[in-house]
């Protein structure tokens, strides 16, 4: 090989991807157009391969120095700008991306947590007429120890932080994603039963709407109410967001399969799975820390109830102001 011949013809693509690098360094590589940065890491790889060949060669010092230079920027600014670039699309979502598929979900949302409550006031009133009703859905065991012992069942909490907390939240994950899926269907072995899309949904949110209106009523009789519902708010100002959030994705997917519109029913269920998805990557982390705040916080005695409630107002009001975040229009 003519080695002063070969550097002649390449030494233009070096300076090219020396200038694109320069670019790129001081001002990031999104200041490249499209085209710049597949221009980069096509030049990335020539250049890698000059410097393989100019090894073998005997090229002088000074070029190989110069060209493994080259490579290690463009492999810096390739694979770490990529990098760099998802976690910024991580924080993109975090700050504007999650609020934005809320709010563009919000009457399936609205939907849920009316089921919730519907099932909460049923279970209420059925539960303050018939005290049958109230040791059916909670269990007779259960509701007479919590009227003899006079104390709330949470203390038991107490010494096992670690391991309630974790057990909380995979808990309340698995509820989430049930009501999730259940916008497509669910095996109900109890029937046994295969659920049409959005049964399930709907049967979960009531359920569990229900069972807090039993124990509304429970706790009431035993005097208990201000302490229960001093521990469920800390925590609940998340939780039961995120169950109402994964309600309503469910309720999504299954409009996506009943009522797809004008539009092919896999293409709308395609749309309306993503952004069941989006709602899913939001609601798991407002689980994890609703988790630690039941199992670290809820339920010490030594807190007063009305910081309690002071932190569970204060957590309930920065979500609602989260998710009306409008991400800033740009400037024209």
């Amino acid at each position: 090989m003519n080695v002063q011949r070969w550097m002649a013809r390449r030494e233009s693509s070096w300076r090219q991807l020396e200038t694109l690098l320069a670019q790129a360094e001081k001002t990031g590589l999104r200041s490249l157009s499209e085209g710049q940065v597949r221009q980069m890491a096509s030049l990335y790889r020539s250049v890698s391969a000059d410097l393989a060949r100019a090894k073998g060669h005997g090229v002088s010092q000074a070029v190989i120095k110069d060209l493994q230079g080259l490579t290690s920027r463009s492999y810096s600014q390739i694979y770490q700008g990529s990098r760099r670039q998802e976690w910024q699309a991580l924080g993109d979502f975090c700050r504007y991306g999650f609020p934005a598929v809320v709010q563009q979900s919000w009457g399936y949302i609205a939907v849920a947590t009316a089921l919730f409550v519907m099932g909460g006031l049923v279970g209420w009133w059925i539960a303050w007429q018939d005290p049958a009703f109230l040791t059916l859905v909670l269990g007779q065991g259960f509701v007479e120890e919590v009227k003899t012992s006079q104390e709330l069942w949470t203390v038991s909490i107490i010494g096992i932080e670690p391991v309630a907390s974790s057990g909380i939240m995979i808990n309340n994950i698995g509820v989430s994603l049930r009501a999730i899926l259940g916008g497509v269907t669910m095996f109900m072995s109890q029937g046994p039963l295969i659920t049409p899309p959005g049964a399930f949904t709907v049967f979960l949110l009531m359920f569990n709407g229900l069972m807090i209106g039993c124990v509304g009523v429970l706790v009431a009789q035993a005097n208990l109410a201000y302490d229960l519902w001093a521990f469920v708010f800390p925590h609940g100002a998340l939780e039961l967001p995120a169950i109402f959030m994964a309600g309503g994705a469910g309720l999504l997917i299954a409009r996506g399969i009943l009522v797809p519109g004008p539009y092919r029913r896999i293409d709308t269920f395609k749309r309306c799975g993503l952004q069941a998805a989006q709602l899913l990557y939001g609601i798991v982390p407002m689980l994890v820390i609703a988790g630690l705040i039941e199992g670290f916080f809820s339920p010490q005695t030594w807190i007063p109830n009305e910081f309690k409630y002071i932190v569970g107002t204060a957590l309930l009001v920065g979500l609602v102001q989260y998710c009306r975040t409008q991400r800033p229009q740009a400037n024209p």
